[in-house]
């Protein structure tokens, strides 16, 4: 009897699924049904591996709700048949794909490990290889018989890091990803090197639950220095929106006009959440700490404490779709539900 972990192998879209059409010099996709012809170094890890497509793969520019949807689908329906999963994802919007799928698999047992590259795999100096290599080596671990990662993971240039955790950082350079406010789950080098004191335990005394509700009736808006009143005003009057992510300064900060602060206020008054998130890559937001941020924290603005931009927008849309009450939605965002965000 095959023991061997099983790892199911999903390719959504983008640049690693594509290889060079000799003949023209153009990209064109890669056959995921030849998985194994192209990359023979696969046979080698000690797992078997099926593979399955979106019907359509997409540029990761194109991702949105609905195809976060057939993504989990793709995944829920299988969870059963598979050891660990790998997700093949364009890069430009893996973080975001990444973090939904986070909040999509309440309880996982097992590893949802995104990958990615920044060259085609067809390409000679191509980074896809070895990122895919390891991604499936690493949704393979197991020790006494259970998975070693049981949370969604982002595998790139030799680090796994929790995938909620990470921002697209390079478009260059082949460390595409960082996760500047948590340490890696994995580093890749002679050995595997697992960091185990960071990994998210997995609670197998409760199932898994799957959640496909995501409100997206939401917006970004970033603070900057004269930010235009009439127009914020316009903004924040669309009756469609639901919620708002509040990109600010430093540890939380905005302007303190006076007609600020009554946008802010008016618009949690009509039961709209507003997230504060900092615009710095690395560090936390403290409301109340500068006097620039207590109008905020009297307001009842939500703290996004150390979370990512992508992640809060994630966490925003899961939590609207399950039809909470403000207050109860702010004690929940305020919490870490998935290692999304620090406990203190």
């Amino acid at each position: 009897m095959n023991t061997s972990p099983h790892i199911l192998l999903i390719y959504t879209g983008g640049t690693i699924g594509m290889i060079k059409n000799f003949e023209t010099g153009a990209l064109i996709a890669f056959d995921f049904d030849k998985l194994l012809s192209n990359i023979p170094e696969l046979k080698q890890l000690d797992c078997t591996i099926d593979t399955v497509s979106f019907a359509a793969p997409i540029d990761s520019s194109d991702m949105n709700v609905e195809r976060w949807k057939e993504l989990g689908d793709i995944i829920n329906a299988r969870y059963d048949n598979y050891d660990g999963f790998v997700v093949l994802h364009g890069s430009d919007t893996m973080s975001y794909t990444a973090a939904a799928i986070s909040f999509m698999f309440e309880n996982l047992t097992k590893p949802i490990i995104f990958t990615g590259s920044q060259l085609p795999i067809g390409d000679l100096r191509t980074d896809a290889k070895e990122n895919l290599i390891t991604a499936v080596q690493i949704a393979a671990l197991k020790e006494k018989g259970r998975s070693v990662i049981t949370e969604v993971g982002l595998y790139f240039e030799y680090k796994l890091l929790r995938a909620n955790r990470t921002t697209k950082i390079n478009a260059e350079h082949f460390e595409a990803f960082q996760s500047l406010n948590y340490p890696s789950l994995v580093e890749s080098g002679v050995h595997l090197k697992i960091n185990k004191a960071f990994l998210r335990p997995a609670n197998r005394r409760k199932k898994m639950v799957y959640h496909t509700h995501f409100d997206n009736d939401i917006i970004i808006v970033k603070m900057f220095p004269g930010i235009n009143e009439s127009i914020l005003k316009s903004i924040f009057s669309i009756d469609t929106i639901k919620g708002v992510i509040l990109e600010t300064y430093g540890a939380g900060n905005t302007t303190t006009q006076k007609w600020f602060a009554h946008i802010i206020s008016d618009t949690i008054k009509k039961g709209i959440p507003i997230i504060n998130v900092t615009q710095c890559a690395a560090g936390s937001v403290e409301m109340g700490k500068y006097d620039t941020s207590v109008a905020l924290k009297k307001a009842g603005v939500i703290s996004g404490k150390d979370i990512t931009t992508e992640a809060a927008v994630a966490k925003l849309m899961y939590l609207l779709g399950e039809n909470l009450p403000l207050k109860v939605l702010k004690t929940i965002y305020e919490t870490s539900l998935r290692g999304e965000m620090s406990e203190n």
